[in-house]
């Protein structure tokens, strides 16, 4: 079994901002693979399916960003055998857009919704998928870049790199996640 998170907001007027790109991940990855959120458990939606023989609860934590590992530790309990069976999917700031990076593990690098998965699990040795959505402008309140929609010039990268970490997020599935950063580890 393993757990694919995707991190995000919920609600509507949070759909399709930038914080909730790893949201639009998971939605990619469950249409992929026929699976549908119809739970609601562990403090988020879950959806549960098969992918190359493997078992996936995909979460998304209904939980607002910055408290996201508490969904994704009561997912986990019991149902994961160790961290790295979980996959955590989520945006970052730093990676200029469109660009997709896994690691093996790793620090928050001052994402308080990975602060909160690695405080809650108390390991950082997890598989991440950060998706670059662009860094801010000068200025720019933080919360204000995250929280704001792609501008119209930038959604077709925003695009191609949901599609590419949605392809990334079922390679370190089914092939393993060293394989995963040898193939999708490059610029957009």
């Amino acid at each position: 079994m393993k757990l694919i998170v995707g991190l995000g907001n919920p609600g509507q007027q949070y759909r399709n901002t930038r914080h909730n790109v790893g949201f639009r991940v998971l939605d990619e990855v469950a249409a992929r693979l026929g699976a549908r959120f119809d739970q609601e458990k562990y403090e988020g939606l879950l959806a549960t399916t098969e992918h190359e023989g493997t078992r996936l609860m995909l979460l998304k934590p209904l939980t607002f960003m910055n408290l996201s590992g508490t969904s994704v530790a009561k997912a986990a309990r019991n149902r994961v055998p160790k961290p790295e069976h979980v996959i955590v999917v989520l945006d970052e700031i730093q990676l200029p857009l469109g660009t997709v990076r896994i690691r093996h593990s790793g620090s928050h690098g001052g994402h308080n919704g990975l602060r909160s998965v690695i405080e809650h699990l108390g390991s950082q040795a997890f598989p991440r998928l950060r998706i670059g959505v662009g860094e801010k402008k000068a200025g720019q309140d933080l919360s204000d870049h995250v929280l704001s929609t792609f501008a119209p010039d930038e959604k077709p990268d925003v695009d191609r790199a949901v599609q590419t970490a949605a392809d990334a997020v079922l390679c370190c599935v089914a092939e393993g996640v060293e394989t995963a950063m040898n193939r999708f580890n490059r610029a957009p």
